[in-house]
């Protein structure tokens, strides 16, 4: 993606089902499992560089005794800043005291960090200012251990006002309106709630209060915590909590919009955002790594034991087909083919906007995230030539001379890595004039890579802003003076906000509603423009279930080419002098090359719970009256 965006988070809980013991002995070390989440956040950086959080639960431990621990940091390189912190910690402490080194009960009793349960998380800043107080996991202390609460989550909610709300009714005093905050709450207020109708029932059993809590752990119904909690919730999410005893739990949203994998064995139990991280850092194989069920939870127990839990009756399946094109890691067997399959079916487009010449085509991608649908691209290329090739030599009629065949053979798909991006330029003047110099260096291009009045064609994820093609690529390919420059985009045009995760929240910063925009101007429809931004009012205090998208006709005059086209012609700087074009990829193919994961909104405008129309009209209505804010 030329435009990088910023999206959703990513999380990793890791639970050890053996003694500490077990893991010095096997492995070498108690602090398995701190390393084994380093790893875990390690290879899911791509999901967050603004910051990134740990915390951890040791089991089982005497009154007095430090029993949670927590560490965030929002510095440069935010993972290793974390465990750079750890580890002086731990170094320090066999400094102090040597003793702790091989005897595994002191450094449990002594060593912070060092747990049975673990918690990590990598954060994409998609609300707020980007301050520690912002990051994950968030902490609920209670001197009862039952009652204290870690939360981490890769999840936006829509309707963080009624959350909010809500809270508000039944006593509470949140502290902000976020909804991570309202969130943790919600989720602690049924704990608490649930804690102390359990000592009640305990009591009654002729049990005192200390006898009362290990029975208190065995006896939690995590899952009617989730169920009463998670009631009301409107967005995308994967939840994961910590409470103080030692149970733990993921939830996934009813139309599984966020990703959650799990795994486990008789050694570990353990859930990510991605497949690939648990496949590498655990060393398993793609079918022993499970999907969690939309509406599902995994919760684990003080005792170890794993069960899979509905707490939401799963909706129709919409999960996030942006994770398939680009944001996830492109390791997962399944996305690997998904991204080449895009690449493959965008290429009958292409082969018609180069009039079948593929003899003076170069084909090309930017960035290096879109290779992949790049190979797929080629391999399209390479099918069409081969068949080309085998026409020419049986339509000879007569016994084909060896020049003739090396002439027939020797036709294939020019490839080139045209552009590099140097990743050492940071454009970090804030003026216009002097930063858009700047932006137009980001890239390096191959000099000789294209002839002149050659055409190039360029593979990019999506295109959602365009700024940087405008204001870079576009003019430093024109250099190599093609005759024509074909932008792919293997994603449809972004059309919509998206309010489940992804940092996409404002009409006006996509280039397909600029370019409907602009085409509302030149055929003199703006009064549909006015028009929908009445209806859209007439929503605001509509009930969310009655709640209607009007912003698709802003679009349903246009034809998805002539958007397309519109977009080439706003993303052309002036003084270039080639021809150019963009291509999108349309929804049906889309479909085709991601099967299983048909959450479409932001192209479709099709938004998979209520909140989202409500966004969405409340997002057209900023537009509409000059609001530089969110909806949501």
């Amino acid at each position: 993606m030329s435009d990088a965006i910023k999206h959703e988070c990513g999380i990793s809980l890791i639970r050890l089902l053996k003694p500490l013991e077990y893991y010095q002995k096997k492995y070498g070390t108690a602090f398995y499992g701190v390393n084994k989440m380093y790893l875990m956040m390690e290879k899911q950086h791509n999901r967050g560089q603004d910051g990134a959080g740990f915390a951890s639960i040791k089991l089982d431990m005497d009154p007095g005794e430090r029993y949670m621990s927590r560490v965030r940091s929002i510095d440069q390189q935010p993972i290793q800043d974390i465990f750079a912190q750890i580890n002086e910690r731990i170094n320090n402490s066999f400094k102090e005291h040597p003793e702790y080194i091989n005897d595994v009960t002191k450094q449990k009793k002594h060593i912070p960090y060092i747990g049975e349960l673990l918690l990590g998380h990598v954060r994409y800043g998609t609300f707020g200012k980007n301050s520690i107080e912002s990051v994950h996991p968030f902490l609920r202390q209670n001197n009862w251990m039952h009652r204290s609460l870690i939360v981490a989550g890769n999840f936006n909610m829509t309707n963080v006002n009624e959350l909010f709300d809500n809270l508000v009714q039944i006593g509470q005093h949140p502290k902000e309106k976020a909804d991570t905050v309202t969130v943790m709450e919600k989720i602690g207020h049924f704990l608490d709630d649930a804690v102390a109708k359990l000592y009640k029932e305990i009591k009654k059993e002729g049990f005192n209060k200390r006898e009362a809590s290990p029975i208190i752990a065995e006896r939690l119904n995590v899952a009617k915590i989730l169920r009463r909690a998670a009631k009301n919730f409107d967005g995308g999410y994967a939840m994961a909590g910590l409470l103080g005893h030692g149970d733990s739990f993921v939830l996934r949203d009813p139309g599984g919009i966020r990703p959650t994998y799990y795994y486990q064995d008789d050694e570990i139990a353990v859930v990510a955002s991605e497949r690939p991280a648990i496949q590498t850092v655990f060393n398993v194989r793609f079918e022993d790594v499970k999907e969690l069920d939309p509406g599902h939870a995994i919760i684990i127990k003080k005792n170890g034991q794993v069960k899979i839990k509905k707490i939401l009756e799963p909706t129709e399946r919409k999960a996030c087909s942006f994770e398939r094109i680009y944001f996830s890691r492109g390791s997962d067997k399944e996305i690997y083919q998904e991204r080449k399959m895009l690449g493959k079916l965008l290429f009958p487009l292409i082969l018609k906007s180069i009039n079948e010449d593929i003899k003076n085509t170069v084909f090309s991608y930017i960035p290096n995230t879109a290779e992949t649908s790049f190979f797929g691209m080629v391999i399209a290329a390479q099918d069409y030539m081969n068949k080309k090739k085998e026409e020419q030599i049986l339509s000879i009629g007569r016994k084909i001379t060896r020049e003739e065949l090396h002439d027939i053979l020797e036709v294939r798909p020019r490839i080139e890595k045209v552009a590099i991006k140097d990743a050492k330029l940071r454009t970090f003047i804030t003026q216009d004039s002097s930063r858009d110099d700047l932006v137009a260096h980001v890239y390096d291009i191959s000099y000789g890579s294209v002839k002149e009045n050659d055409n190039l064609v360029i593979i990019d994820d999506s295109i959602v802003r365009g700024t940087t093609l405008q204001k870079s690529i576009l003019r430093i390919l024109d250099r190599l003076l093609p005759k024509k420059i074909i932008v792919v985009s293997s994603a449809p045009q972004i059309r919509y906000p998206d309010c489940y995760g992804i940092d996409m929240a404002k009409l006006e910063d996509f280039i397909a509603f600029k370019a409907a925009l602009a085409l509302h101007e030149e055929r003199n429809t703006m009064h549909l423009v006015e028009e929908i931004y009445k209806k859209c009012l007439t929503q605001v205090n509509t009930h969310d279930s009655e709640v209607v998208n009007y912003v698709k006709e802003f679009y349903s005059p246009f034809t998805a080419d002539e958007i397309s086209d519109k977009i080439g012609q706003l993303l052309s700087p002036p003084d270039i002098k080639a021809e150019v074009q963009v291509i999108y990829q349309n929804i049906e193919n889309l479909h085709v090359a991601c099967p299983k994961n048909l959450g479409d909104w932001y192209f479709t405008g099709n938004y998979p719970t209520p909140g989202g129309n409500r966004v969405v009209n409340k997002a057209f209505i900023n537009f509409f009256e000059g609001k530089n804010e969110r909806a949501y």
